[in-house]
């Protein structure tokens, strides 16, 4: 199955998964009176709104090159991917001012046991698809679906502190502000995951590059062919959650040109199927003659 029919199928899951979570936890916590209840199953809803981004945004990226787009449509992955870093950013900046204001307040009755059921559902079923979801993401190489993850973990952290408030309630009214106390928690824990999915999405839009190691990885299965005396000037960046790679490659300058050709080709296909998720190779034939010593160690 084709990568992005993996994502999308994922994805419909989750999504079917987040409106039947809300729809539960709001009536339960309606009926086992819990405001935290429900504010958590109005919560979860917003993890749709990054499922929509991700099943519209995967027809999209998954479209062959064209002459408006010659590289591709990978950056729309990340673009998406960024959103979602900026939806869980928001959503964390919400739990912990809530958190903050609700100091000032109580409850001011005792939750039901249906409301304490809600949020130990909402605990395993989220961090089941977190779980589920992240795997599928490094499977496909998503970085759409693995940062939709971490809005799965999201929401049922968010229902770790809803579980205790709860819990604290029924058992000991006086315990109320552990609540507030493990909201501002979880939303530490957020913002460290939003803001490490939106750095990493605006490095790949800027063209940061692969780190060295990897373009070492590339130039030592470029040098595999020993008609390549080397290889250097490689430049690399990402599409998506793989690599485009640039790279020169010196030959004897006696080589005619269907030859140049052949091993320009041949390198190619060994980087593409031993490389580091690569996506496309141009290479260059240099004559090695035409090589200086400091050229060849870039």
């Amino acid at each position: 199955m084709a990568p992005e029919r993996i994502v999308r199928r994922v994805t419909w899951w989750g999504f079917s998964i987040n409106i039947g979570l809300s729809v539960f936890k709001v009536f339960a916590g309606i009926m086992g009176n819990s405001h935290a209840v429900v504010a958590d199953g109005i919560h979860s809803l917003t993890d749709t709104v990054t499922d929509i981004a991700v099943i519209a945004g995967s027809y999209f990226w998954a479209k062959p090159a064209d002459d408006q787009h010659p590289y591709g449509h990978k950056r729309i992955e990340t673009t998406v991917s960024i959103f979602i870093g900026i939806v869980l950013f928001s959503a964390a900046f919400f739990i912990a001012w809530q958190a903050v204001t609700d100091f000032r307040g109580r409850y001011v009755s005792e939750p039901g046991l249906i409301a304490l059921v809600a949020a130990v559902v909402s605990i395993v079923l989220k961090e089941g698809l977190y779980r589920w979801t992240l795997i599928v993401g490094k499977k496909v190489h998503s970085v759409s679906l693995a940062a939709n993850a971490w809005h799965h973990r999201l929401d049922a952290l968010s229902s770790i502190p809803v579980l205790v408030a709860v819990s604290a309630a029924i058992l000991y009214p006086p315990w109320y502000m552990l609540d507030q106390l493990a909201a501002i928690f979880v939303a530490l824990l957020v913002f460290y995951a939003s803001i490490r999915i939106i750095v990493n999405g605006f490095k790949e839009l800027v063209d940061e590059g692969a780190p060295r190691e990897t373009c070492e990885q590339i130039r030592n299965i470029a040098l595999i062919d020993e008609k390549v005396r080397h290889a250097y000037n490689i430049r690399t960046r990402y599409a998506g959650n793989y690599l485009q790679v640039d790279l020169h490659l010196a030959v004897n300058g006696n080589m005619t040109v269907h030859e140049g050709h052949r091993v320009a080709e041949d390198a190619k296909k060994r980087i593409i199927e031993q490389g580091p998720r690569v996506l496309d190779v141009v290479v260059h034939i240099e004559p090695v003659e035409s090589v200086s010593p400091e050229e060849a160690c870039l």
